[in-house]
């Protein structure tokens, strides 16, 4: 889905840029994300990714250009705006409960004031546990469980005010091939079934492929912006790294070798010579 004339874009940049001193991420960025779509934003290790979420939602200011949410100025805290952070553990003797952190989802942002009668909240978070997978350790300490069920459960908060725009910052780690293919598609669904506008960081797309509209690919200060099959080639990732790279497809995989050791796939010992963009 492409954003038209007469439809507000969820997003819109102008001329966007990003520096930190001389160290330039993304210069001259102009881009449209319409309600619907689908946007993966790749990249190696430090191009500006999860830079680029933060200038969305208010916690980082461009070096240059403009951003628009939903036709206005970004401000930060907008309930409109889901978000599904990096992985990160919480500590072990955290009390709330899973069902907690969803609940938080659905009436936390309101000051308690509470919108819902207490049963229909339950149902709701009820309804979100299911979606992810994560009923049976609903009523578990946030601290003892895994980290792939800690993230399952921030997808569902995300997801639980129905927003307008999801930011996925790398989403899938820390789950296993069934949960990374329900959270993506449950992500997906938001899109489809709310025209929530999805912009998902991520280092793999093989998992979202059959999600995915376009891809913003950030490397070395430059981007290239198209469909999957007009940026996953040998000759628009050559042309990003500046050093030769090749792209193969096989069992409806996509496969990067040739990335430069320096701007290399930082997660795993394996990636000195591969980009890996799947499971």
């Amino acid at each position: 889905m492409t954003a038209s004339s007469t439809v507000t874009p969820a997003v819109r940049l102008r001329n966007a840029s990003m520096a930190f001193g001389d160290r330039v991420l993304w210069d001259g960025l102009d881009l449209e994300v319409a309600p619907g779509e689908f946007l993966a934003v790749l990249g190696p290790n430090g191009s500006g990714k999860s830079t680029f979420l933060k200038v969305l939602l208010g916690l980082a200011e461009l070096s240059g250009g403009s951003v628009e949410v939903g036709g206005m100025p970004v401000t930060s805290g907008s309930r409109r705006i889901g978000t599904i952070p990096q992985q990160k553990a919480f500590p072990e003797d955290t009390p709330l409960r899973a069902r907690d952190l969803v609940a938080l989802g659905v009436d936390g942002h309101r000051w308690g004031v509470r919108m819902f009668g207490r049963k229909k909240l339950g149902e709701r978070v009820d309804e979100l546990l299911e979606k992810v997978g994560a009923t049976h350790y609903a009523d578990q300490p946030l601290g003892i469980l895994s980290g792939g069920e800690q993230q399952r459960l921030r997808a569902a908060q995300a997801l639980a005010d129905e927003p307008d725009l999801l930011l996925c910052d790398e989403p899938l780690l820390s789950l296993d091939l069934h949960h990374q293919r329900a959270v993506s598609s449950l992500i997906h669904r938001q899109a489809c079934d709310h025209g929530a506008a999805v912009i998902f960081v991520t280092h793999e797309i093989n998992p979202i492929l059959q999600n995915v509209d376009r891809v913003l690919y950030l490397a070395g200060g430059r981007f290239h912006i198209g469909t999957v099959d007009e940026v996953m080639t040998s000759e628009v990732l050559s042309d990003l790294y500046g050093s030769p790279i090749e792209v193969f497809r096989t069992n409806g995989r996509i496969v990067v070798v040739g990335v430069p050791e320096s701007v290399a796939h930082p997660h795993g010992s394996d990636h000195a010579d591969a980009l890996r963009v799947g499971e």
